[in-house]
């Protein structure tokens, strides 16, 4: 059985001496006004406890009463639901302390001061960490500033701080403790939060300039993330002390490596500039590619979300966009024009049906009439004179099957209503009296 490695002396040092702080803060409760202002304060939580779940359901009901509460209005709700037992405890002991203020000493309800002040500053955290978008680095930055923001309050910064840094591991010359990555997590934290706010500024800024392409519109978001973001782990792991020289090498060699491997990736995140770039497709066109017909989505960095008329998402990745035929029907305009093949008996007048047709094709609505449906003879069938109708619409994103059907049925109405015919082939089989079955011979 392999030893068990000794503890670091710097570990045992920092310990004792956290040990000894709250060994004095403990020391120091042990006077009968403090020890009254502590069984307050836990008689404040126990009765914040009980009045959370009353007061959750209140709040709760409120909010799913309220109709149209737009997202943010939402986790600010459930956020404040969530913190909800601090807040009370908090109120409770500030309206303590200010009561009690009026008849008796300040040094007899100091430690209610300090309860307050340390739930107003946990209540700072917590709805603060709510605006960074990771939730383990929201978690993280939640847990230790809120343990850091007790420790300054109460004294004990100087033994926590001194701890954590003792709770390292080295790498040659590189030092890696607690502390270090808890700042990094914290300040990284914070300014993934900055970031973000100025993304989902900058973001309602773009969409709502009309001079601003769509396609450009999301590559101009794409780029501002990027930099952001980016930039605020940078800046974060630099505040902090890392030294990122290191890490420029070791990405260089896992480029080439994942370069190799993500051929595709890669291929897809270029195609995705591609298209943003040349503005062949944007958010809102009506597509066909293979089989599949519908509107674009929205634009990502590896494929682009494609909605169908019954309400299936497809996700095709960027470089068949650009490798493949693709038909934009929206590309450069939203005029698409239809064509319908139709048949009539040869005993009805063709100029009677060409009219009648044209006629019933302008009263279906979605059917442009500044651009005037026209209608041919495209030849003379088995049993029928065959036409070609053709006719322009400019909202192919709402469908092209219905509005032939509804085109066909207007046909159908017109030419019931006139004594038009549409002519079905039929056939004939006479059976010969005189017809005997020959009888099978068997060798």
């Amino acid at each position: 059985m392999d030893p068990i490695p000794p503890i670091s002396p710097a570990i045992l040092d920092a310990t004792q001496g956290l040990l000894a702080q709250a060994e004095t803060f403990a020391r120091s409760l042990l006077v009968p006004w403090r020890l009254y202002q502590v069984a307050g304060i836990i008689a404040f939580f126990a009765l914040a406890k009980l009045l959370r779940g009353f007061l959750s359901r209140r709040l709760t009901g409120w909010a799913r009463a309220r109709e149209g509460l737009q997202k943010w209005q939402l986790r600010l709700v459930v956020t404040l639901d969530r913190n909800l037992t601090l807040l009370i405890f908090t109120v409770l002991n500030w309206l303590a302390f200010w009561g009690l203020g009026y008849v008796t000493w300040p040094s007899r309800i100091q430690l209610l001061e300090v309860a307050g002040t340390i739930g107003i500053m946990l209540l700072v955290v917590n709805f603060a960490a709510k605006l960074i978008g990771n939730r383990f680095v929201s978690r993280v930055v939640t847990w230790g500033a809120g343990i850091w923001v007790v420790a300054v309050i109460l004294g004990f910064d100087a033994g926590v701080l001194s701890f954590l840094d003792s709770l390292a591991i080295t790498f040659g010359e590189f030092r890696l403790s607690a502390l270090t990555v808890i700042k990094a997590l914290i300040v990284t934290g914070l300014l993934l939060a900055g970031a973000r706010l100025l993304t989902s500024g900058a973001t309602q800024r773009i969409q709502k300039n009309p001079e601003i392409s769509p396609s450009m519109k999301v590559l101009a978001i794409k780029a501002i993330q990027l930099f952001l973001f980016g930039g605020a782990v940078f800046i974060g792991l630099k505040a902090v002390g890392f030294d990122l020289t290191g890490l420029a090498v070791l990405s260089g060699a896992i480029g080439v490596g994942l370069g190799f491997g993500l051929q595709k990736v890669v291929s897809n995140l270029v195609s995705g500039i591609i298209i943003l770039l040349d503005k062949s497709i944007k958010p809102g066109d009506v597509i066909s590619l293979g089989e599949t017909f519908g509107w674009i989505e929205r634009l990502g960095a590896r494929y682009v979300s494609v909605v169908t008329r019954d309400g299936k998402e497809y996700l095709i990745p960027n470089e068949d966009l650009i490798t493949n035929q693709v038909v934009n029907w929206s590309h450069s305009d939203e005029f698409v024009r239809l064509d319908l093949f139709f048949g009539t008996a040869y005993g009805d007048d063709p100029h009677a049906v060409r009219k009648l047709a044209v006629e019933a094709t302008l009263g279906v609505s979605r059917v442009l009439g500044d651009r005037a449906p026209v209608c041919h003879i495209v030849g003379f069938g088995d049993s029928s004179v065959d036409y070609i109708l053709r006719f322009w619409i400019s909202d192919p994103s709402a469908g092209l099957t219905n509005i032939r059907g509804n085109v066909y049925l207007a046909l159908w109405d017109a030419f019931k209503a006139n004594d038009i015919s549409i002519p079905f082939p039929q056939r004939e089989v006479r059976v010969l009296p005189d017809a005997q079955p020959k009888p099978e011979v068997f060798g």
